[in-house]
């Protein structure tokens, strides 16, 4: 797929779908700069698969929340592996809290990550490619959260504002040609489902979706690496639900299909 000794920055790459995107890219013999939060031993443990799978990878402790913890990641790229070639945003939090119970403090903290670390992350990165003269392609992560997130205001508004920065960023950047899509993910087996509904609730859900199943890191990997690759060397400002065609119509979630 071309990806041999390119270097990518992805945000909240400890674990889940920017764990799973990082060990894609790696498979294919890139250069992976793995930003982590709040695990080294879990971001450690990937970047010795990427290292065993041909690729290879740095370790950078930072918020994407705070400019010079994002800098310090786009730089440590820079320094490890001579420029970034593209980034995937990934970061990003989601504290499960009812519209009417949401404080100021924890909506600022969702937004600061989710959204204004997005901005950074892109920001950053692309200023290093367009001064390094290099091409290349970022992916952003929204949500299917952006269309309808109960118990998650917060969340869904700043995965919604991801979709229109994304396509904001992509405008700006083509005369750099800096291509900017998104992926949208609808249920994707990962820690946060988890966290609020059973393996069996889990598995209703999956029921209603056209597919017949709820959706695996893997198959967000795969969206990822088509826009990052020269396969979509066209496509720029989209944003790619990845849901498995959403639920069926008519029908609520966690009945049976």
């Amino acid at each position: 797929m071309g990806f041999a000794g390119r270097t990518y920055l992805v945000t909240g790459a400890q674990k889940g779908i920017g764990a799973a995107i990082a060990l894609a890219l790696g498979r294919e013999g890139a250069n992976l700069v793995l930003n982590y939060l709040s695990s080294a031993d879990e971001a450690g443990s990937v970047a010795s698969e990427i290292r065993t799978a041909g690729g290879d990878a740095i370790l950078v402790h930072g918020d994407v929340s705070i400019a010079a913890d994002v800098g310090a990641m786009v730089a440590a790229g820079c320094a490890a592996f001579g420029g970034l070639d593209g980034l995937v945003s990934n970061a990003g939090i989601f504290p499960r809290t009812a519209l009417l119970d949401i404080e100021g403090e924890e909506w600022d903290r969702v937004l600061a990550v989710n959204l204004k670390g997005t901005f950074l992350a892109v920001q950053a990165t692309a200023r290093a490619m367009i001064a390094a003269g290099r091409r290349g392609a970022i992916v952003t992560l929204s949500s299917a959260a952006a269309y309808r997130s109960p118990m998650g205001a917060h969340y869904g508004a700043s995965k919604g504002a991801i979709q229109s920065f994304t396509r904001t960023a992509a405008i700006e950047l083509a005369p750099h040609h800096i291509r900017v899509n998104g992926i949208a993910p609808g249920i994707i087996l990962t820690d946060q489902p988890r966290g609020y509904w059973s393996d069996e609730e889990i598995e209703a859900v999956g029921n209603h979706m056209l597919l017949g199943r709820v959706g695996t890191v893997e198959d967000v990997a795969a969206c990822a690496l088509y826009l990052l690759g020269d396969e979509s060397a066209f496509v720029t400002g989209q944003t790619i639900n990845v849901n498995g065609g959403g639920a069926v119509p008519g029908m609520a979630a966690g009945g049976s299909r």
